[in-house]
């Protein structure tokens, strides 16, 4: 982050102290604490084998994270800047986080199949710091992709998107993209400042130019917002060559200078701007006190108009905090419909899946197919709470701009320009595995024994109808009429069977669903309600705040000096300290120009 920035920020703060208003210091500190972590997000994701930790690593420049022909990355790997090669492991605990410190040669053994299969240690996380100047200002974070994009994995990622900066989607350069892929592209896009499609291996694909091409074509055509994510063709395994010709036919170049210029260039852009704009609020309000006393130092006949215009200033600001305001029933009533909105997606979505899962049921034997069945329906309700996660982020981002549009206008004439805080992501909670019916047992010996209790009547019927012709109880019509009848009750009684185990793999599937409702729902509730606080709290805070100008400003107005020299030496004085905070305007205009019209998040 430039160091100007800090500095204007530093300088902003130390006057509101200076000038007795502690509460513009406490923003301007979240401000400052905002500035500091000038580190962007990208998540580099893809499907299974994809190439994805051979990208990362052509874009470090060297072989930083292991990679293996055949087995995948299971943990989430972080990439960040550093003076000296480490690594450390994170897992989710009660209470907290447990991290634990390893060898950089160790990293294997814990974020790949190979000496992690399925992630069974529970890493959240890994992060490698590197001494590698690509990544000044970045976090890059290599993704697992095993199981293709719904897979649970997939759906984490997914579910991350509204905090990352950046999203660079891997594809095998040999293959034009899919309907899955091209749903998470428009996904990242809506929510997401910058991403990007990245073919790679294009070395090992002679038609690669024709893929790119039929690529861009999907995107224009799937959606209006896609047409500006860039394709970028690139070869891993030419990047890494020493050769610097080679290098520069790889396409890895270019993504280095998207990252560079786009993605943190992006991001400082936006910390730049918001910064800024605090500390211009922040002047304003300082010198708005400055401005009225100044008035009427300079017409004491003016102090009783200037009065007069403040109260009728503070009556609104103090309406703004009224439960009445707009702002607070836009707030409420949006809340209250974006809750309902959410869950009623939640339930028509999994609704849909429960439909599929009955059918895919109805045509296959629950007890053996299980194995596969359970996982597909993990990914397809994985899939679904990850979408709805996603919507309600949509939603959210455009419940905060609405609130602050009606808290400007409600405040029209005495509010600075107000900006709507950012929102608060949601996330999606894991999911649990779906638990398997306890299936009735149908072996060898049971089909015996419901074949014989079936022949045993169809034996004893027949044989008694021809002892009346002289003939024996067990002749050949009796044991054909038995062998008979026996196969028709086991025939009857598998069927049967079949229908109680898919009756009963049915109501596990909506025990789970019901399962997954309850606490997916349950945790979107508990967020949007954070984020109704966050809101109410924030402009309640902005309200507060120029209430307190305002009292400051209307006191200043009125302490009006008679004595002639008094005045006038008050008057430099003010007319001082004017000039100092319109040198700091002029300072954050400056810096806030310089970063040019960096595009917003979901602009």
């Amino acid at each position: 982050m430039s160091r100007d920035l800090v500095d204007l920020v530093e300088v902003a703060r130390r006057a509101a102290t200076a000038y007795g208003r502690p509460d513009l210091e406490k923003r301007l500190s979240t401000v400052a604490a905002t500035v500091a972590d000038d580190r962007a997000r990208v998540l580099v994701v893809g499907e299974f084998k994809a190439g994805k930790t051979e990208l990362v690593n052509a874009v470090l420049g060297g072989r930083a994270l292991p990679t293996d022909a055949h087995r995948a990355t299971t943990v989430p790997t972080v990439c960040v800047h550093g003076a000296e090669r480490a690594v450390k492991l994170a897992r989710a605990v009660e209470g907290g986080e447990e991290q634990q410190q390893i060898a950089p040669a160790q990293l294997a053994e814990h974020v790949t199949e190979a000496g992690n299969p399925d992630n069974a240690a529970g890493w959240s996380y890994a992060e490698a710091t590197l001494p590698v100047d690509v990544l000044e200002g970045l976090r890059l974070v290599d993704t697992p992709g095993a199981g293709g994009l719904a897979s649970p994995a997939s759906v984490s990622t997914m579910a991350e998107l509204p905090g990352a900066d950046a999203v660079l989607l891997v594809c095998d350069g040999g293959r034009e993209l899919t309907a899955p892929e091209l749903a998470l592209v428009r996904t990242a896009v809506a929510v997401c400042p910058t991403v990007a499609v990245v073919l790679t291996r294009t070395d090992l694909h002679p038609h690669w130019r024709r893929i790119a091409e039929l690529d861009r074509a999907h995107l224009d055509h799937a959606h209006d917002s896609l047409r500006r994510v860039p394709v970028l063709p690139t070869s891993a395994a030419l990047a890494l060559h020493d050769e610097a010709s080679l290098l520069a036919e790889s396409g890895v170049p270019e993504v280095r200078e998207l990252l560079r210029s786009e993605v943190v260039g992006g991001r400082h852009a936006r910390r730049t701007r918001m910064a800024a704009d605090e500390v211009l609020v922040v002047c304003e309000q300082l010198a708005g006190r400055f401005r009225a006393e100044r008035d009427a130092l300079s017409d004491p006949g003016r102090a009783q108009r200037i009065s007069d215009e403040l109260e009728r200033s503070k009556v609104r600001v103090v309406a703004l905090r009224d439960r009445a305001a707009r702002w607070q029933q836009t707030l409420n009533d949006g809340t209250q419909d974006l809750v309902s909105d959410i869950e009623y997606d939640l339930r028509d979505r999994l609704r849909t899946v429960t439909t599929d899962a009955e059918a895919a049921l109805d045509d296959t034997d629950p007890a053996k197919t299980w194995e596969q069945f359970s996982p597909w329906l993990h990914q397809q309700v994985s899939a679904a709470v990850s979408t709805n996660v996603v919507w309600a982020e949509e939603r959210t981002r455009w419940l905060a701009e609405r609130v602050a549009t009606h808290f400007a206008e409600d405040g029209a004439g005495v509010l600075p320009p107000i900006a709507s805080p950012e929102g608060q992501a949601l996330s999606a909670d894991p999911v649990g595995l779906l638990a398997a019916p306890d299936h009735e047992k149908f072996g060898l010996s049971q089909s015996l024994m419901i074949g014989m209790r079936g022949s045993y009547g169809g034996v004893l019927m027949i044989g008694m109808l021809t002892t009346i012709a002289g003939m024996a109880l067990l002749n050949p019509f009796s044991i054909g009429a038995g062998l008979l009848l026996g196969s028709k009750t086991l025939v009857d009684e598998r069927k049967r069977a079949l229908r109680r185990r898919q009756a009963e793999a049915k109501q596990a599937v909506r025990r789970h669903v019901d399962d997954v409702i309850f606490q997916a729902g349950k945790n979107s509730r508990d967020m949007l309600r954070e984020v109704q606080r966050t809101l109410r709290d924030h402009f309640t805070t902005t309200a507060e705040e120029l209430e307190r100008s305002l009292n400051a400003t209307s006191q200043a107005a009125k302490a009006v000096e008679a004595d002639g020299a008094k005045r006038q030496a008050r008057l430099a004085d003010v007319e001082a300290e004017l000039e100092r905070l319109d040198a700091l305007e002029k300072r954050a205009r400056r810096i806030r120009e310089s970063v040019g019209t960096a595009r917003l998040v979901g602009a």
